[in-house]
């Protein structure tokens, strides 16, 4: 079961998560979580999301040291210790299909690889919009023959061509990008989308809210740029 429009979501980055929260599906930490959590979680109701960055190394990862050398990129502006990845090498692909294992062994209904948008980024490997739809192609056959499901994390302009591979959206700002009709080709073709917009929270919630309803999309407002579980829900 994938998710559909308008089911409710709780995204918490930051561990501990908060269990007591009731919501359709969780987006938790591939990491920082147990497979304790995950069945408490289940416990609750909901189905589970495992995020990780497949689009980055994070040197605080415990396998960012089997990701090879020669495959990393230039840093991500804002974010120490993250480098853009050559999503075309073998050894990198290798380090995701491990997450993916990782994932499954947890009990997690489904993963959130984010990062997947180097190419239109400055990565410092070359990366190109035709090397960017490959992985992530992979990425969603990788996911799917291990009996998980895959969220889109933006990559807005390959929506077109990716949505029939991947089985929910994960997007932040559509709005504030005004990107939102594309991101719509998910609750068009039946599956869910977290909208997730930054910034004054009371001033988005009178100028976002609504249409994120006309939309379906299930939207937060976090307010500052931290997905911990704490934010207002449109919905």
């Amino acid at each position: 079961m994938r998710p559909t429009p308008g089911q409710s979501w709780h995204i918490d980055l930051e561990a501990p998560v908060d269990t007591s929260v009731r919501a359709d599906w969780y987006d938790i930490d591939l990491f920082d979580n147990t497979a304790s959590v995950v069945s408490a979680l289940h416990a609750r109701g909901g189905r589970v999301i495992c995020y990780f960055s497949a689009g980055s190394g994070e040197d605080w990862r415990p396998d960012y040291a089997s990701i090879p050398r020669t495959a990393l990129g230039s840093a991500l502006d804002g974010w120490p210790g993250e480098r853009w990845l050559d999503v075309r090498n073998a050894g990198v692909r290798a380090v995701m299909a491990a997450r993916m294992d990782r994932a499954r062994a947890l009990g997690c209904d489904g993963v959130d690889p984010d990062n997947v948008d180097g190419y239109s980024n400055a990565n410092g490997v070359g990366l190109r919009a035709a090397d960017q739809l490959d992985y992530n192609r992979w990425l969603a056959t990788e996911a799917h023959a291990r009996g998980l499901l895959i969220g889109l994390k933006n990559d807005v302009e390959q929506i077109g061509a990716l949505v029939s591979s991947y089985d929910f959206a994960v997007n932040e700002q559509c709005f504030a990008n005004d990107e939102c009709d594309v991101v719509a080709g998910f609750t068009r073709a039946g599956k869910g989308v977290l909208n997730i917009e930054y910034g004054d929270i009371a001033t988005l919630a009178r100028s976002v809210c609504s249409r994120a309803a006309a939309y379906r999309f299930y939207t937060i407002l976090p307010g500052a740029d931290r997905l911990n579980g704490t934010y207002t829900r449109c919905m």
